[in-house]
């Protein structure tokens, strides 16, 4: 098998920001971070239906209730126990055009190492890593091209809805440069770390007076939070949380509880 795959995607070939003429409604899903079987039965309490049509290459069918559409706020991988069939039902659901997506930095990491790029093998990459050993190589150049597709953030309903990784400032909506993809991975970060040896995320979501709804995940918490117009739905599922969707334009959170603890968070959630 190839360990060391390539699929640099050329910048023309990746899907658009503004999907303003995209109405919903949505199911907005939280950090999954390979918890599958809280996906399913997440997606089952949304009201949709799902069937493996092919168990070797991770292929699904998908039955969506009522004309409406998945967002994945990224974070697919790492620190669960099934990262690969996330990825097959992720995609799946995207190529059935039942989903959209943005990409997380535990994804944009994965891929690197997917590439052959040197990273550092920690939170949760080992595992992932030893997920895929089983997988073809033509599974894996599936995943390459699924995320480099995929842009740092989306723009829906008018301009009434944004969803990034870690949320977006309201005047960085719209625009792609590095620096606004490193805030939709990392968040308002500058370097400094806190006494658990973990980035300091400055909460961004306190100064924000943008017009539309900002939705994220990225910073775990206890549950799903509201900020201004920013809404935070990673409830640190892998650590023993919930797995959270939250539904536009209904403004409404549906969650279910992790079977268990997958993966120890390096201080408490708050």
């Amino acid at each position: 098998m190839n360990e060391h795959l390539n699929a640099d995607t050329q910048e023309s070939t990746v899907q658009p920001i503004d999907l303003k003429h995209l109405h919903g409604p949505f199911d907005i899903i939280g950090d999954v971070h390979g918890c599958f079987d809280e996906l399913l039965e997440l997606l089952e309490k949304l009201g949709y239906s799902i069937k493996e049509t092919n168990s070797a290459t991770k292929e699904f069918d998908v039955i969506t209730p009522e004309s409406r559409q998945v967002i994945f706020l990224g974070d697919l991988v790492d620190r669960g126990p099934a990262s690969p069939d996330v990825l097959g039902l992720a995609m799946s659901m995207v190529g059935q055009n039942k989903a959209l997506c943005v990409p997380g930095n535990h994804d944009v990491k994965f891929v690197k190492k997917l590439k052959g790029r040197d990273v550092k093998i920690m939170h949760g990459l080992a595992e992932t890593l030893e997920q895929m050993a089983d997988c073809s190589d033509e599974f894996r150049q599936r995943v390459i091209e699924f995320f480099d597709q995929l842009p740092s953030h989306r723009i829906l309903d008018d301009g009434n809805l944004v969803v990034a990784h870690a949320g977006i400032k309201e005047s960085m909506q719209g625009k792609d440069s590095s620096k606004i993809r490193a805030f939709t991975l990392y968040g308002d970060v500058d370097g400094a770390i806190d006494e658990y040896g973990l980035p300091i995320r400055k909460d961004w979501g306190k100064n924000y007076s943008g017009n539309a709804m900002v939705v994220h995940g990225h910073t775990p918490v206890l549950e799903a939070r509201k900020v201004n117009r920013t809404v935070c739905i990673d409830t640190g599922c892998v650590f023993g949380g919930k797995l959270t969707a939250y539904r536009f334009p209904e403004d409404e959170f549906v969650s279910v509880q992790a079977r268990r603890q997958y993966s120890a968070y390096a201080k408490p959630l708050c």
